[in-house]
């Protein structure tokens, strides 16, 4: 069942064409990956989906519902979360304070089962939330996402700038939360460890999809191999 759908989106801004007439779409239950390298449009798009940019042509729609003009705050009541590229936690609060912000849309009796299921999920922690390492600050950005209960989350460069130890923890936490039920839309430069988790997968270049397919194919084209893999295909 389609749970989100791109058609034909534009984005621009500063005189920049950033996305240039892409569609995409998500179904229920499933991880979707975006691949391409730094300026093709990735972050562009997910910020476009999560009401944080407007499209300057195409449709958005989620549930059936048009998005292409919401406010982001109607966004994240209609279940879709973002968690953006360089975590933005907000360090001076405590982690509790922190996943408090993720359920601000949720109404207050839901929130203390919104912890249950997230502190399943984490460690609990009741540290400031700045003194957390790369990886745990990530999980708790994640977990906060998590707190408004999404339907769909939005991951941007989950893995960025953390240890390789560490990343395949994240990437563990996020087939554990797909398995929940939760739809993942995933724009990650790990482009080998993005498409063994995801069902499938497209390829951004210069804000154009130039390829899609399920991530096993993806894995095996010569085009991804050569681009994003650090093989030779022949």
């Amino acid at each position: 069942m389609g749970l989100l759908e791109l058609r034909d989106v534009h984005v621009g801004y500063g005189g920049i064409k950033a996305v240039k007439g892409i569609s995409l779409r998500v179904d229920e239950g499933e991880i979707v990956t975006i691949v391409g390298n730094n300026g093709a449009g990735k972050t562009t798009t997910m910020k476009t989906i999560a009401g944080l940019l407007r499209p300057t042509q195409g449709k958005i729609t989620f549930l059936g519902h048009d998005l292409t003009n919401k406010d982001t705050t109607d966004i994240v009541k209609l279940g879709i979360q973002l968690v953006p590229e360089g975590r933005q936690i907000f360090p001076a609060m405590s982690v509790m304070e922190n996943l408090e912000m993720g359920a601000f849309t949720r109404p207050q009796s839901d929130v203390g089962e919104g912890l249950d299921m997230v502190f399943d999920l984490f460690p609990r922690a009741s540290q400031q939330a700045g003194t957390l390492s790369g990886g745990e600050q990530q999980m708790l950005a994640i977990g906060r996402a998590l707190m408004a209960k999404p339907k769909l989350l939005l991951l941007d460069e989950p893995s960025l700038g953390l240890a390789p130890i560490l990343v395949q923890g994240i990437f563990e936490l996020i087939e554990q939360i797909n398995r929940r039920g939760t739809a993942i839309l995933l724009v990650e430069q790990n482009a080998r460890m993005a498409l063994s988790v995801s069902d499938r997968g497209y390829v951004l270049e210069t804000g154009r999809i130039v390829a899609s397919d399920t991530s096993a194919s993806l894995l095996q084209s010569n085009q991804v191999k050569n681009a994003y893999l650090g093989m030779k295909g022949d």
